[in-house]
């Protein structure tokens, strides 16, 4: 044994260093906030669509994602708070997807308008169980998610900026928004409802005829 800077070292001293650093590379460290918060969302939604949203309690959720049922609380008070993150995750998402179809939409206003559509059926039809989660259980009153619908407003901004650029004519792009997106909104529930639905191709064709015809475009 040899004196090195004051402390002897022996092999016994090196493999308990060798151990020591090996425990620690397996010990797991703490994940970002944000990420935590996304899995326990993941494993909520995972058991909400699996089992349904009354049938799912707390301890589940923390099972699911691997986690103390205190590091729940951290993030939420109660399901119904993972819900409305769900719920809030579920239209960012949406309008993300219309956001980039938009932007890599180099034609006139009427194909705008085609994109639209085209982008919120394939969305809509892509998700429909997330859809029905987030929005048919506890959700907000009906006036509260108009009043505040992102989606809406994405719509009323595309009317306003055609008609500013003179491809339309209207008067209340906010108004007219709301009842275009209530006409796509009714003919995916009946698409979803009926027994013998059109194709997806079909409904698009229809919704886009719907929308070129109310804001008295040019049919191809």
């Amino acid at each position: 044994m040899k004196p090195v800077g004051g402390w002897a070292i022996t092999s016994k001293t090196i493999r308990r260093g060798r151990q020591m650093t090996g425990a620690a590379e397996k010990r797991p460290r703490t994940k970002p906030a944000e990420i935590r918060r996304d899995e326990l969302m993941d494993a909520a939604e995972a058991l909400f669509l699996r089992k349904g949203f009354a049938a799912t309690s707390v301890g589940e959720i923390v099972v699911e994602a691997g986690v103390a049922k205190g590091t729940f609380y951290l993030y939420f008070k109660t399901k119904d708070d993972v819900l409305d993150a769900l719920r809030t995750r579920f239209i960012e998402g949406f309008c993300e997807k219309l956001d980039m179809a938009l932007a890599a939409a180099d034609r006139g206003w009427p194909d705008r308008i085609d994109i639209w559509v085209k982008t919120c059926v394939n969305a809509w039809l892509d998700s429909v169980a997330r859809h029905d989660l987030v929005f048919h259980q506890h959700a907000p009153a009906n006036r509260e998610m108009k009043a505040d619908n992102l989606v809406i407003l994405r719509l009323a901004s595309l009317l306003e900026q055609g008609a500013q650029a003179g491809a339309w004519t209207l008067d209340h792009p906010r108004l007219i928004a709301v009842m275009l997106f209530d006409a796509l909104h009714g003919a995916v529930d009946d698409h979803l409802a009926s027994k013998n639905p059109v194709g997806r191709a079909t409904l698009i064709g229809l919704v886009t005829s719907f929308y070129r015809r109310a804001l008295a475009l040019a049919h191809d």
